[in-house]
């Protein structure tokens, strides 16, 4: 072997360590990834709106905007589906995340906070939580609370209860122990959730919608996908933008 080849075998030894990562100095070879939890700042918790009663049905009458909060719970793919349709209108919603489907898909709750939508609770199992106990509803409300913990750093910007459009005054006082000052309710109750068809939660939710409504849909269902982009035009068309629950309360 020339000298000339003996320097290029050195050379390209030397290139093959420096690639697998130095062991000395404590250098790590592999960095955590991007989506690391502790390499993302806190996501952003509940805020308490002066003026502003404990359970909150509908924004300010008096501008042009619109909050879809989505119940979050079903199959992540209409999830996803939902969220890149809102994203392509320059749409921003609120998801209240279920806490067992937060367990099975976690990713999504980064997913959510990622494409600038708010991120709440809807108690950790989606039970009756209004005819619980108050040790069970505390279980479940705080359930839910800490798995958001665990996964953005924050409880999350609001809770909602589970199979009730509003919070029993025992529920409402144990969200505000959790941490939560308010709790979100709705005014416009799109009924997804019974499947009727695209059509008819297009027209149930614009027959409705008006200046600071806050309209109920849900994450698992084909026909919240298909009717999403109607919705989202006629809002755009009579100047209602679709923004997060805390946007519309700020």
């Amino acid at each position: 072997m020339t000298n000339t080849d003996r320097r290029a075998v050195l050379r390209a030894t030397a290139g093959l360590a420096f690639t697998a990562g130095c062991a000395t100095s404590g250098a790590v070879a592999h960095p955590p990834p991007a989506t690391s939890p502790a390499a993302r700042p806190p996501a952003p918790g509940p805020r308490r709106f002066p003026g502003r009663p404990a359970q909150l049905t509908h924004g300010p009458r008096t501008h042009p905007r619109v909050a879809l909060t989505f119940h979050g719970n079903g199959d992540p793919g209409t999830a996803t589906a939902l969220l890149r349709e809102a994203e392509e209108h320059g749409a921003r919603l609120t998801v209240l995340a279920v806490g067992s489907w937060l367990d099975e898909h976690p990713d999504l709750a980064r997913r959510i906070l990622d494409g600038g939508h708010d991120l709440g609770n809807h108690t950790l199992h989606h039970l009756g939580v209004n005819d619980m106990s108050e040790a069970d509803a505390l279980a479940e409300i705080e359930g839910c609370a800490d798995r958001l913990r665990k996964l953005t750093g924050s409880i999350g910007s609001w809770f909602r209860p589970s199979r009730a459009a509003r919070a029993s005054p025992l529920v409402e006082r144990l969200a505000r122990r959790v941490g939560y000052p308010h709790v979100l309710s709705y005014d416009v109750d799109s009924l997804d959730f019974t499947s009727p068809g695209a059509p008819a939660i297009t027209r149930k939710v614009l027959g409705e919608v008006r200046n600071g409504s806050v309209v109920s849909l849900h994450f698992g269902y084909a026909d919240t996908v298909a009717a999403l982009p109607a919705v989202l035009e006629e809002l755009d068309r009579r100047g209602l933008a679709a923004v997060t629950t805390t946007e519309l309360f700020s």
